[in-house]
């Protein structure tokens, strides 16, 4: 049976994760989410004013949908966080990862968790899984675990079952390569020019220091 044109842009909506200017969803976007042709919306602090304008904002869109939305947003800690006090402000991932261990950092990852969840948040775009192997990337820094893989690897994984733990979908982002690059990628498309023994590496979970 032939799909129709409606059946095929909600299947390929579904597909989309929205975002908007302001504090409130116009009306265009809104006409998508009732449709059922955007599959979730992300919050920046664009859009923000305070925990319970939040959570108003979150259930108008998701009581529009004819399917549940996903709805997330960036919450990482250190310089990355939408939502300021009094939601829970984690530091930065290398600075967590210093002082802390796995059982903590998990804890961090349940802790927010459990403060997205009341809000109407279903997944955060964290943990960063980038490795920070350039000392010169001006975008990841201290928003990564480590500059060793493995190391990235476990707490990030870590932090993924706490948020989890509180029925928040995590998502780790940015990888590969970005925190090996001299440029930011919200600006340019950066370009890495390592051979493939060098990926290959990375594969295996060996550190390889920045040319």
């Amino acid at each position: 049976m032939a799909t129709s044109t409606q059946d095929l842009a909600r299947e390929v909506g579904q597909l989309l994760i929205g975002g908007f200017d302001g504090l409130d969803a116009p009306t265009p976007f809104t006409d998508l989410v009732r449709a059922g042709e955007v599959g979730g919306v992300i919050l920046f602090k664009r859009n923000l004013a305070g925990l319970e304008h939040t959570q108003a904002l979150l259930a108008r869109l998701q009581a529009l949908a004819p399917t549940p939305l996903w709805t997330a947003v960036d919450q990482e800690g250190g310089r990355v966080q939408r939502l300021g006090p009094p939601f829970p402000q984690l530091p930065p991932m290398r600075q967590l990862a210093e002082q802390a261990d796995e059982a903590a950092i998990r804890r961090a990852g349940e802790t927010l968790g459990a403060a997205l969840a009341p809000l109407g948040f279903r997944q955060d775009y964290a943990p960063v899984l980038d490795v920070d192997t350039n000392p010169a990337n001006p975008v990841i820094g201290d928003r990564s675990f480590s500059r060793d893989p493995a190391v990235v690897a476990r707490l990030g994984v870590a932090l993924a079952q706490g948020l989890e733990s509180q029925g928040v979908a995590a998502c780790g982002k940015h990888f590969p390569g970005h925190g090996d690059t001299t440029q930011d990628s919200h600006f340019v498309l950066p370009r890495l020019d390592h051979d493939l023994a060098r990926l290959r590496a990375w594969a295996d979970g060996r550190t390889v220091s920045a040319d």
